[in-house]
């Protein structure tokens, strides 16, 4: 039986170990996909630190990739855009599946289906490679796939499936307009593509919170008119109050959480100007909770939402802003480092302690 190199989640903080597992036979409607770079994100560290508890152990975690085709299913012969699809084509695709018969699909709001991750399931049950971090991963009947145009390097578009089409999917979810003022906490790869795509969709002022000096200097490159560096400032007031004074007195039209850690959630609604809007995205731990004033959201009329997955729309969008942006941001400095599949525990170790933007798996 042919088989496959897996890095293995156990248990949290334990360091992972690489199996052997067995390629699946692929079904009528799937695609068995040989993965060419799989990226770290915050959700990955979450899970691997437990603060997201997983149902079915042992099992591939990560879902931030990209890859080629390796074998095409009965019937397959195109993407989801209808553009022919054959082996050893690029691809990127979405890692969760819409059940369409939950009360979430059935009223139109897919993204809250309560089933998104059923399949991802422990490594002795078939196919195995439900997680980004192994050679393969099984795409399943009933999925979006997009096929990669040649002008796209693999580092530019592993993060689409997760990072650029989340950010761009938010945007467009709280309703960022033309002219608004934007704050964003955090620049990490999330924060960095979500400055690229308001400076796109027309944000007039771009303000970026981060304790990192190098990636608020990337967040610069990538179109920022202002950045803070949290630790610079002593208190929280004086940072509210360094971005009530850049926006004229009144605050940010519109803002996005993208740190991970729940102290930023009442800090931003104090950056927010009266009928601001308040996007979450970086917090996805049922351990994470926020202290915030009620009050300051009654009176000052406050809209917060979260998302934490996007309509498969955003996926060909984005790859249509990396396409015609390629040459303006520098994308490809969000991949900062590249370790090899049996390097995994170094770049999740790298990872936590803050030493690369994002860091990439190249099995």
């Amino acid at each position: 039986m042919a088989t496959g190199k897996a890095a293995i989640f156990a248990q949290p903080n334990t360091p992972m170990e690489i199996q052997d597992l067995p390629i699946p036979d692929v079904e009528p409607g799937a695609i068995l996909i040989k993965v060419t770079m799989a990226n770290i994100c915050g959700s990955d560290i979450h899970i691997f630190k437990g603060d997201q508890p997983m149902q079915k152990v042992p099992q591939v975690i990560g879902h931030e990739m990209m890859g080629k085709v390796e074998e095409l299913g009965k019937d397959i012969k195109e993407d989801s855009n209808g553009l022919p699809l054959a082996k050893d084509d690029r691809v990127a695709y979405q890692y969760f599946y819409f059940c369409g018969r939950c009360y979430s699909c059935i009223n139109g709001d897919r993204t809250g289906c309560i089933r998104l991750f059923r399949h991802n399931v422990d490594i002795g049950v078939h196919p195995h490679f439900s997680g980004a971090f192994a050679e393969y991963y099984y795409l399943r009947p009933n999925h979006f796939v997009f096929k990669v145009p040649d002008e796209l390097p693999d580092e530019v578009v592993s993060p689409l499936n997760c990072a650029l089409s989340q950010v761009l999917f938010g945007w467009h979810k709280i309703g960022l307009t033309a002219g608004d003022n934007v704050l964003i906490q955090g620049a990490g790869g999330l924060g960095l593509y979500a400055v690229a795509v308001a400076r796109e969709m027309g944000a007039s002022k771009i303000i970026v919170t981060e304790k990192r000096q190098d990636r608020l200097e990337l967040a610069g490159a990538f179109g920022a008119d202002h950045l803070i560096n949290i630790d610079e400032y002593e208190k929280e007031g004086d940072r509210v109050k360094m971005v009530r004074e850049v926006t004229g007195g009144r605050g940010c039209d519109v803002a996005m959480e993208l740190t991970g850690n729940p102290a930023a959630v009442p800090e931003g609604l104090r950056m927010l100007r009266v009928f601001g809007k308040y996007m979450i995205i970086g917090s996805i731990s049922p351990s994470h909770v926020a202290n915030i004033s009620l009050g300051r959201m009654v009176f000052s009329n406050l809209t917060m939402k979260g998302i934490g997955a996007y309509e498969p729309w955003a996926m060909p969008l984005a790859m249509d802003f990396l396409s015609k942006n390629k040459d303006k941001y520098p994308f490809e400095q969000i991949i900062s480092h590249k370790y090899s599949l049996a390097e995994i525990n170094d770049a999740i170790k790298d990872t936590m302690e803050g030493k690369v933007t994002r860091a990439a798996i190249v099995p």
